[in-house]
Formats: C-alpha cells, sequence, structure tokens
C-alpha cells in the first residue's frame, strides 16, 4: 500500500506553503502579501472547526491534541509569563496553564495571533484573558513587556525571513534568562533534526529539545528551546 507523502504528513497545508513561497520567491508578491494569504486559508477553516483543539489547528479527539501539544511543557522550566506565538482561539494558553499546574508550577498566559477574527474569538472564549490577547504580526509587534517563555512556529514566517523571526523574537520579546521555545513541530528520527541543525547553523545554541512517538513511524513531534 502506498503511504501518503511525507510532506503532506509533516503539513497538511503543503500545497498553500509551496504555493506562496514560489510567488514569493518569484517576485509575484511580497511578504505583507505572503501572510495576508496564508491567513485567507487558514482563518477560515479554525472558524469553521467545532472544537476548541480544532480551532487551534489540529485533527482528532482530544487527547490527540494532549498527546501532540503537551510536550510544549517540557521546556518550562519555572514559573513565570508564556506568550503564545499564533494563538488562534487561545486553546494552548489555557492547556498550558492546566499541564503547568500538574508539574506544580504557574505560568501566566499571554496570546498573540495576525489574524483579528481568531483574536476576537480567542477574547470571547477568555474574557478574563483578554487584555493578554493581542493582534499583530510577530516581525513587527511591539510589546509592553518581555516574556519568560514564548512559544512559536517557524512557519509562522516565509522560509527565507525565519532565522529573522527567531532572532527579532529572543531580541525583543524573550526576557533576560528566559526561553523561545519552538514547536510542536514534525521532525524526523529522536537525534538532532534537520531543524535543529538548520537553527545552530544560524548560530543558535539549542539548549534541549523533547520528543514523543508520531502515528506515522518516519516521524516524531518535537519540541526544541532556545536560552537568551
Amino acid at each position: 500500500m502506498d503511504r501518503e507523502p511525507i510532506a503532506a504528513v509533516k503539513d497538511k497545508a503543503h500545497w498553500l506553503t509551496e504555493r506562496v513561497e514560489a510567488a514569493l520567491e518569484s517576485g509575484e508578491i511580497d511578504e505583507a502579501e505572503w501572510h495576508r494569504q496564508v491567513a485567507e486559508v487558514i482563518t477560515p477553516a479554525y472558524l469553521a472547526a467545532d472544537t476548541p483543539w480544532g480551532q487551534s489547528g489540529k485533527m482528532g479527539d482530544e487527547d490527540g491534541w494532549n498527546y501532540a501539544r503537551s510536550l510544549i511543557c517540557d521546556a518550562i522550566d519555572g514559573d513565570g509569563s508564556f506568550l503564545d506565538v499564533g494563538c488562534a482561539n487561545g486553546f494552548l494558553m489555557e492547556c498550558m496553564k492546566r499541564w503547568a499546574v500538574e508539574r506544580g508550577l504557574r505560568v501566566q498566559p499571554y496570546g498573540l495571533d495576525i489574524s483579528p477574527e481568531l483574536v476576537e474569538l480567542a477574547r470571547e472564549r477568555l474574557p478574563n484573558w483578554a487584555g493578554r490577547i493581542y493582534t499583530g504580526n510577530v516581525m513587527t509587534w511591539r510589546a509592553a513587556q518581555r516574556f519568560d517563555f514564548v512559544r512559536t512556529g517557524l512557519e509562522y514566517a516565509p522560509s527565507r525571513r525565519r532565522r529573522d523571526l527567531a532572532r527579532r523574537i529572543l531580541d525583543d520579546l524573550v526576557a533576560e534568562g528566559g526561553r523561545l521555545i519552538v514547536g510542536t513541530y514534525h521532525g524526523e528520527g529522536v537525534g538532532p533534526d534537520s531543524l535543529e541543525r538548520e537553527m545552530e547553523s544560524w548560530g543558535f545554541a539549542v539548549a534541549g529539545h523533547t520528543s514523543r512517538p508520531h502515528r506515522d513511524d518516519r516521524l516524531v513531534y518535537r519540541v526544541l528551546w532556545i536560552d537568551a
């Protein structure tokens, strides 16, 4: 039986990623249009989902969400503020607070998303945290404070700007002694993977990583982190 191409397992929206990356590299669109076209597809798909995890981009059931995302908490090594870049409907913010408590830790969650519609949904779902959920592009957003832990996905920027994304977060958003957390993403194998090696080639020192088996035995769920 033919297996699903690994690119499709890693990224269900790989067709979108490939299209906008090609258009950007050819000069057909600029970076602002890259972000607009990605949001044009992602936002309605998230809003149409009928579960909190679906509105945060994860198909399946809640157990699958917890399994795939809770390893982010492995990167939390103390109490502090936690910013989720690409927070969507805020479900990860909620879960991080709960997962941290289960480990004897306390985090204060904050959220940032480029989509005004998803930010509105997050604020409606989490009215007590509405003042902590912001609309903006992480590449240009000016925060009123720094955060002990900042989680992001590097896919939130065009490929050619991903080093700049990590650098920008470390320089402007992570507090002194804080940590940039990347993931969850789909990695290959249990040792240093291609993303980890790429980030090290950019001059970042990866301080740690964690992984968990994926349903596809070619992949693992991974999180890595870089200390400020």
